[in-house]
């Protein structure tokens, strides 16, 4: 008798505790705060230790609140119990975020192994190895879901910025106009005028950010981009215009600031040129007096038209 007491009392008591995870379970999936929604699901699981659902929930709760490591050891418990493609994927994801990209492919790599019709997990192993320098890796993977989704614009960004890492520069310009077909929109004609200008293609550079302009006129990089296609170009008048519309989006726009610079120092307006000049000196570096061209390493111009900046610094910064 006694032992059917406590068989009876067990029986009852894990009731309770199963009903009491049900409704923490329920409020923890409808809760907003991230922190709220941590906390329930950590009493679920201590009422129910392999409850592999609040596990999974919790881990996306704290990858949101940016604890990524944290989420990582929650969908790590899931795998060791019960692999899934989907907790690979949140982990990997994780794990890129904390940019372990080592880590993140090997997750990336096991969910579409699990599942082959993932085509997140795809698209995010052709992103990771390209983060790794694993070009043509990424090109495989691209290319496969190229084939799988034909019209989506940014997997072919991706694969042309791959071809574009291997100097395969005619297969990449092709990805860029197949992206523009499936995404005629101001971005994509921006995106290709940036790849024109990165292998000085100055005037279809410049007939891209038009077109980027008229489709967005508040497109502020493109403005940049354009002025900077204009000054290479020698459009002189053209190119101030636009970096002087660039500077009414961001008055701090140092590289902005530098092109009027370099362009006014070409049309030897010498005033306006150490104007310039000076006022970006002054927002890249307030505290100290710049004598080197390697003082400006994080400029536009420094990182992407060296030889010509280079040409005209020493002069600019004599002024």
């Amino acid at each position: 008798m006694k032992r059917t007491f406590i068989a009876i009392l067990s029986i009852l008591c894990y009731s309770i505790s199963y009903g009491q995870a049900n409704k923490l379970y329920r409020q923890a999936t409808r809760a907003t705060d991230l922190n709220e929604k941590i906390a329930l699901f950590t009493q679920v699981i201590e009422l129910e230790p392999n409850n592999l659902d609040a596990y999974f929930y919790r881990g996306i709760a704290k990858n949101d609140l940016g604890d990524y490591s944290g989420a990582i050891v929650d969908y790590s418990k899931i795998i060791l119990l019960q692999p899934d493609a989907d907790t690979y994927y949140n982990r990997g994801n994780s794990r890129y975020s904390l940019k372990d990209f080592v880590g993140a492919q090997e997750d990336y790599q096991n969910a579409f192994k699990l599942d082959p019709n993932f085509l997140d997990a795809l698209y995010s192993l052709g992103c990771v190895k390209y983060e790794l320098g694993n070009f043509e890796g990424a090109i495989k993977d691209f290319t496969s879901l190229i084939t799988a989704v034909p019209n989506d614009a940014k997997t072919y960004f991706f694969r042309a910025s791959a071809y574009t890492a291997q100097e395969k520069y005619t297969l990449a310009l092709n990805d860029y106009s197949r992206a523009i077909l499936a995404d005629p929109s101001s971005d994509s004609y921006y995106k290709r005028g940036v790849f024109y200008m990165d292998i000085n293609y100055y005037q279809n550079a410049n007939s891209d950010f038009s077109i980027a302009i008229k489709l967005n006129e508040n497109n502020s990089y493109a403005y940049f981009y354009r002025g900077t296609s204009y000054l290479l170009l020698g459009k002189y008048k053209e190119a101030i215009l636009d970096f002087s519309t660039a500077l009414r989006f961001d008055a701090l726009d140092f590289d902005a600031q530098i092109g009027l610079a370099l362009t006014y120092y070409k049309m030897n307006d010498l005033n306006n040129a150490k104007l310039y000049f000076q006022k970006a000196k002054n927002i890249i570096s307030p505290d100290e007096n710049i004598q080197t061209i390697e003082q400006l390493k994080n400029t536009y111009w420094f990182q992407n038209q060296y030889f010509f900046f280079n040409d005209n610094f020493k002069e600019l910064n004599g002024l």
